[in-house]
């Protein structure tokens, strides 16, 4: 049986300086090691699997791993910077990219980043990409203050949909305090509620009423705690429609128009997310290469019982291809 992992992430191995005191950077520790940083502050450690297609490969082929979906790290987004410079940040790390899995005989399939915060550059950008060799685009779930039902943004998306190109939503930039910056609570906390408040955007501010329903769309992490509060959002839409009548559906009439990665690391989750979001809207997905993540790829698929065999190569590999349109030739 087939694996596709959809939720992977690169750094390239270098980069040019960007132009500003705070910018992301790489100090490079070893041949093997390096620190992403932001300014003078580390922000992550991480190894040559991040940048060498190599050692991704082998790490793939000893998890069982067929494809990955290689995606921007996003602390590279740079959706807090003026246009012309995010245009500048994603050709940058697009090309580089192309560079990092152009050598695995389509076994890593890039998906771009494009400057958010200016539609019509998005649009342009994931124009080039799609061009260039990129099948997709990764985004962040928000650019600042500024939702996913922002009209900029949801122009990006029915453009996305126009040109057949998936989109993979990925938590960034989650807020501090003293309570989140202890035990990494931001990503631990931070990350789901932030997929879960960007779901709630998609319903209430009329994004799936809007744009076409032909937008494929996928959201990280399980997509944050959804799944387990759609009861709760589904209640509140009936009880105050005054409030949350802003959608022209209930919350659950929405199921089946987005899906979620698989990085929930539990049989109980995984079932919930299959119960309430249905088999055909969940996908592998690892976060690979970073700690957080899932090793080895797919166990959590592969160790649930209450799967049957259809189930479980829908998750492992067929609604990935649906997903990602891949030939037939390449399944």
């Amino acid at each position: 049986m087939s694996l596709i992992d959809v939720h992977t992430h690169y750094v390239p191995a270098q980069w040019p300086a960007l132009g500003w005191d705070d910018a992301p950077w790489l100090r490079v520790d070893s041949a093997r090691e390096a620190v992403i940083m932001v300014g003078s502050t580390e922000f992550r450690r991480i190894q040559s699997n991040s940048w060498n297609h190599a050692e991704r490969l082998a790490h793939m082929d000893s998890d069982g791993v067929d494809t990955q979906v290689v995606s921007p790290t996003p602390v590279f987004f740079g959706y807090d910077r003026s246009a012309r410079e995010g245009a500048r940040i994603a050709e940058v790390f697009n090309d580089a990219a192309l560079e990092i899995t152009a050598p695995s005989g389509g076994r890593l399939i890039p998906f771009c980043q494009v400057p958010l915060q200016d539609p019509d550059l998005a649009c342009r950008e994931l124009d080039r990409c799609l061009d260039n060799g990129h099948r997709g685009v990764e985004i962040g779930n928000h650019v600042g203050d500024r939702d996913l039902d922002d009209p900029g943004i949801v122009q990006f998306l029915q453009h996305c949909a126009d040109r057949g190109a998936p989109v993979f939503v990925h938590p960034w930039g989650m807020p501090a305090s003293p309570r989140l910056n202890r035990w990494m609570a931001r990503w631990i906390t931070g990350m789901p509620a932030e997929t879960h408040l960007s779901l709630v955007a998609m319903v209430l501010g009329g994004v799936f009423d809007r744009v076409s329903d032909n937008l494929r769309i996928c959201f990280a992490h399980g997509g944050g705690s959804f799944a387990f509060w759609l009861g709760r959002f589904e209640n509140a839409w009936h009880q105050r429609h005054d409030l949350l009548g802003t959608s022209e559906k209930p919350p659950s009439a929405y199921v089946g128009r987005f899906s979620v990665d698989s990085v929930v690391f539990e049989p109980a989750a995984l079932r919930l997310l299959v119960d309430t979001l249905g088999v055909d809207n969940v996908m592998v997905g690892s976060d690979y290469p970073y700690p957080l993540g899932e090793r080895p790829v797919g166990q959590v698929v592969r160790s649930s019982d209450f799967l049957t065999p259809s189930d479980r190569e829908k998750i492992m590999s067929g609604n990935a291809e649906r997903f990602l349109s891949l030939p037939v030739a390449a399944q």
